[in-house]
């Protein structure tokens, strides 16, 4: 007789898998200015250490999210941890930055094989009756990485070395290994994909070549990066690849990557938008604060994790009381608050930032971003699934957590030439004074995520109201640190 499985022990076990991943999207930004001092290089190398992860992360999703279909979602969940946790591993023991960009590509490949494995078994072990308590454990879990972050980074920078970020992901992988071996059931949807290797191919080399060409700018001035081919050109091939797969898309008459149909809905295609403008600003609001407050206000990185925790804090207290007035309400004035009110905490931040000041002042502008983010996860993807016709609501859930990660890549790109070119012009401006030109530098770059808020804020006004279904789930990450 075959053992019925226990969906909260399933839940949970895979719930560590995903901890152990979301932990280093928000762990690592609190080690930069570590690992520039210890690797002896410069900012743009490190920003490649967060910007590879996540682009490894964000384009095979909608590929790795098949495979679990076709070789059953424990498997494939398994395979991930394993190549993470190894990932993890090889991070913590490369000796220069080019060893450790390379180790975090790997790393987000097996967190892109991981993460979509969690919604299918989340789906699969509850019925529709009871999921949403699971969909809160899985979003709690969210919450408790983005606070345990920035202070365990913080803790294990200061005490052990940056390497510890990495290392700390062997024994829990290791632990999720045995944990869902033992408690995950071997499900076996056996769905028959065909899988879009020409998609593929054509995304994942286009965003490369965007980032690459947008991060990379002001280390080689914006000319020449190998023989007669310059950086403009390169992004020029990135944006010509994307219109290709956009293309391709179209014309694939079997399973393509990112079946166009699901833009047919106007809440998904602003709920897309809203999705890329968020992921961009979070990922990039907290590149020029760690920085700013480290190496201008001096604090410790477990300091700085103390300071920035309680905005991820109040995020998770408040996102539940808004998910649940998400369905009284038109979520689309809840999306808007939750932009303008993100917006305005890091203008705040922007308007504060003095070398010298006391970094606490900073608390009610951080806690004022931490509400805004509260109220933006929850009512977004409510009123960007909710509309989704069921036959497309797989597809749909992996295309707006997807555009979350790439809004993401495109953020610590930005974010990070926008800094380098600031720092640089703000030395010859103070006169060499490194606390003004940073403090300048990163007001500066601040204002760019401000400006992607509102644009957020913008395109929610398209939303409407919808009646509520029951799609599959969108992923609702919280705030990153």
């Amino acid at each position: 007789m075959t053992r019925q499985p226990n969906p909260w022990a399933a839940l949970s076990a895979l719930c560590l898998g995903f901890f152990m991943i979301l932990l280093d999207t928000t762990i690592v930004t609190i080690a930069i200015p570590a690992m520039v001092r210890d690797l002896n290089t410069s900012l743009n190398s490190v920003v490649w250490v967060l910007s590879v992860y996540l682009l490894t992360y964000a384009v095979p999703m909608l590929f790795t999210s098949r495979l679990g279909d076709r070789f059953g979602p424990k498997r494939v969940f398994l395979a991930g941890l394993a190549v993470f946790t190894l990932a993890s591993l090889w991070c913590g023991l490369s000796g220069n930055v080019e060893m450790l960009i390379t180790a975090r590509a790997v790393q987000g490949i097996g967190a892109a094989l991981l993460t979509p494995q969690t919604l299918a078994f989340i789906t699969h072990l509850f019925p529709p009756a009871k999921r949403g308590p699971a969909m809160g454990m899985w979003g709690g879990v969210a919450g408790l990485a983005t606070i345990a972050g920035p202070l365990l980074g913080g803790i294990l920078v200061d005490g052990l070395g940056w390497e510890w970020i990495f290392f700390v992901n062997v024994p829990i992988g290791v632990i999720a290994i045995v944990l869902t071996t033992i408690l995950v059931p071997d499900w076996q949807p056996k769905q028959s994909h065909s899988f879009d290797i020409l998609g593929i191919v054509l995304s994942a080399a286009g965003l490369f070549c965007l980032v690459f060409g947008i991060q990379n700018g002001q280390q080689y001035n914006w000319g020449n990066v190998f023989g007669p081919v310059n950086i403009f050109e390169i992004i020029g091939a990135g944006v010509l690849l994307l219109v290709a797969f956009v293309v391709w898309q179209r014309f694939n008459t079997r399973e393509p990557l990112l079946p166009l149909r699901v833009f047919n809905s106007r809440n998904f295609s602003a709920g897309t938008v809203t999705a890329v403008a968020i992921g961009f600003s979070i990922t990039g609001m907290f590149i020029p604060i760690v920085l700013f407050v480290q190496e201008v206000l001096g604090l410790s990185p477990t300091r700085a994790g103390l300071l920035t925790a309680p905005m991820s804090l109040l995020s998770g207290i408040v996102a539940p009381f808004v998910g649940r007035l998400s369905d009284k309400v038109n979520a689309k004035y809840l999306v808007m608050l939750g932009f303008v009110a993100l917006a305005a905490g890091i203008g705040v931040i922007a308007l504060q930032a003095e070398p010298g000041m006391n970094p606490w002042a900073l608390t009610p502008a951080l806690l004022l971003a931490g509400l805004g983010t509260g109220c933006i996860f929850a009512p977004m993807s409510n009123v960007t699934m909710s509309s989704v016709d069921r036959s497309l609501a797989g597809a749909a859930s992996g295309i707006f957590n997807t555009s979350r990660q790439v809004g993401g890549v495109f953020g610590s790109a930005a974010i990070g030439v926008l800094l380098q070119a600031r720092i640089t012009a703000g030395m010859a401006a103070n006169h060499g004074n490194v606390p003004a030109a940073l403090t300048d530098a990163a007001r500066e770059a601040l204002i760019l995520p401000v400006a992607v808020l509102l644009l957020g804020a913008v395109a929610a006004i398209a939303m409407k109201r919808v009646t509520r279904q029951d799609p599959v789930p969108a992923n609702p990450e919280p705030a990153r640190a």
